[in-house]
């Protein structure tokens, strides 16, 4: 069972053209990154852009795995936060599994993980400075920024020296 919280106004957002970044959270006390995406009671979910965010929604769960490893086939406990997920770019958790990931991907949302717990003020400062920046390669290609190098140009100056 799941239950969704959002707020009925939000607040102001980005720039006019500016596309803010949806991102999700998993966390257990709303607070801070601390949870692996199977057990996490709650995801976050806000949108982010380089000079602000915007918390969105907050899912929250009460049927969580219990990190041993094993699943339960019957009650599949990983679809709800799948679908939370929907209309997000990023996940971050401090560990997925291999087919929880595969299912997140098939969604379009990119899985990161990482090995402490850390503020979800502090995530999403590296967001922003990811979006201020130049953005990784998987981040441009989420949004739409993606380019690849026209190698050609090169060849030409090759043959015409």
């Amino acid at each position: 069972m799941s239950r969704t919280l959002r707020l009925v106004e939000p607040e102001a957002g980005p720039a006019p053209g500016e596309k803010p970044l949806r991102v999700a959270i998993a966390s257990n006390d709303l607070e801070t990154l601390d949870a692996h995406f199977g057990s996490a009671s709650k995801i976050v979910v806000f949108d982010i852009w380089r000079t602000g965010a915007r918390f969105v929604e907050v899912h929250e769960f009460s049927n969580a795995t219990e990190q041993s490893g094993k699943h339960d086939d019957i009650d599949d406990r990983i679809a709800p936060k799948v679908e939370a997920l929907t209309g997000c770019a990023l996940v971050f958790a401090l560990a997925i599994g291999g087919p929880s990931a595969a299912r997140v991907v098939k969604i379009g949302c990119h899985p990161i993980k990482r090995k402490e717990p850390e503020p979800i003020t502090a995530v999403i400062a590296q967001v922003q400075e990811m979006l201020s920046g130049s953005p990784p390669p998987f981040l441009r290609k989420i949004l739409g920024t993606y380019h690849k190098p026209d190698f050609a140009a090169d060849f030409d100056e090759e043959e015409n020296a």
